[in-house]
Parts: C-alpha cells; structure tokens; sequence
C-alpha cells in the first residue's frame, strides 16, 4: 500500500472491551480497485507508516461508528 493510494482510513471500536480498537480500517485504491485491509496501529508496520505519512500530509483519520 503506498500513502498516494490511501482514500479513508478510519477507527473501530472494540464493543467487547468498549474501547477504541487497536486496529485500523483503511480503504486504498489498487490497479484501480478499491481495497479494504485493517492495519494494526504498529510503528513497526510498513501500511502504519504510510498511514502516519498520510496523516502528516494533512489527511484526518475518521471517528469510529
């Protein structure tokens, strides 16, 4: 996944322990098709760092439901 292709990324809940999930919803485009994966809030992780460069860009990540 590279930040260029990145359209929403968002929050989940967690409605077991009801709290903010560890996880993100990041919907990105790929030879022209849209792709849904969930990234784990991981510094360590390559999508988590495009996702963090995204943001640096001034993109905003969504408010879980």
């Amino acid at each position: 996944m590279e930040k260029n292709d990145i359209s929403v990324v968002k929050k989940l809940n967690d409605p077991v322990l009801n709290m903010e999930s560890n996880t993100l919803k990041v919907t990105y485009q790929k030879n022209g098709e849209e792709i849904i994966s969930w990234i784990p809030k991981d510094e360590a992780n390559t999508d988590y760092q495009e996702i963090l460069k995204w943001v640096a860009e001034g993109n905003t990540i969504q408010e879980a439901d």
